[in-house]
């Protein structure tokens, strides 16, 4: 069988088919409907399989639920969570103490988002006053990693990016 008879074939009848362009459906774990535009039938640079591609998704489609990651994992707090729990467990409060200058609800919502995703976890114990722990997951401490690389080259640079906003603001 061909890539297209394999691939193609189920999702859209040959005689519709258009190579260039199509849209493609594909259920991930999560159950979600992801909608993937393949612009060539063949990879670009011969190292992902046609359904690597299609699992992946695309990030420049506006229907990708990457996109939605992207933004919750990238938001300010987002990146301040995944870092200050970067090598050790902590209690609400100790995050928000430890991140400074988030609000309770902009914290609660971010664990929230990134527990969703499969970034966090969070272990509630059932003792009076309640004690609840956050921690990384092997998927958060993975995207932490990346994280922390754009993190500390911001780090590195502030001062080259301080010289050119002040050069530009005159």
């Amino acid at each position: 069988m061909t890539l297209r008879e394999d691939y193609f074939g189920y999702i859209c009848p040959k005689s519709s088919l258009k190579p260039s362009y199509a849209i493609y459906s594909l259920y991930v774990s999560t159950y979600q409907k992801v909608s993937v535009r393949v612009t060539k039938l063949q990879n670009m640079n011969g190292n992902i399989s046609f359904p690597e591609q299609l699992r992946r998704g695309e990030l420049l489609n506006v229907d990708c639920p990457s996109r939605e990651i992207l933004k919750r994992v990238t938001s300010r707090w987002g990146v301040l969570v995944l870092i200050a729990l970067s090598n050790e467990t902590l209690r609400f409060s100790a995050l928000r103490r430890k991140i400074g200058g988030v609000s309770e609800k902009m914290l609660a919502q971010t664990l929230q988002h990134l527990e969703e995703d499969g970034f966090i976890d969070r272990t509630a114990y059932p003792v009076v006053p309640p004690h609840v722990e956050y921690s990384l997951t092997p998927l958060g401490k993975e995207i932490q990693e990346q994280v922390e690389g754009l993190t500390v080259w911001l780090e590195t640079n502030l001062h080259r990016i301080m010289e050119q906003r002040q050069q530009r603001s005159v």
